[in-house]
């Protein structure tokens, strides 16, 4: 993605509350819906922290890139076990 990308352009203008409640949202219902259902949900939020941690690495600090990484893993792990 270049940085002149239509979609980050967008991606800027979300409001961050929003995103950090539709997120919030999504991470709940993963948690409480049964089986396959909360699996999945789980596997797209992480799929979607991937895409953003993936398109925002050259700009984070090294700290915030290890604390992404750790909650990438830590969801992927959930996913995972709810799936199992």
């Amino acid at each position: 993605m270049t940085p002149s990308d239509p979609l980050l352009h967008r991606l800027a203008r979300v409001n961050p509350t929003v995103a950090f409640l539709v997120a919030l949202a999504v991470l709940l219902a993963g948690l409480f819906l049964p089986g396959i259902v909360g699996g999945l949900l789980l596997a797209a939020l992480a799929a979607g922290l991937s895409a953003l941690t993936f398109t925002t690495w050259p700009v984070q600090s090294p700290i915030t890139r290890a604390v992404r990484l750790v909650l990438l893993g830590l969801l992927v792990a959930a996913a995972v076990a709810k799936v199992l």
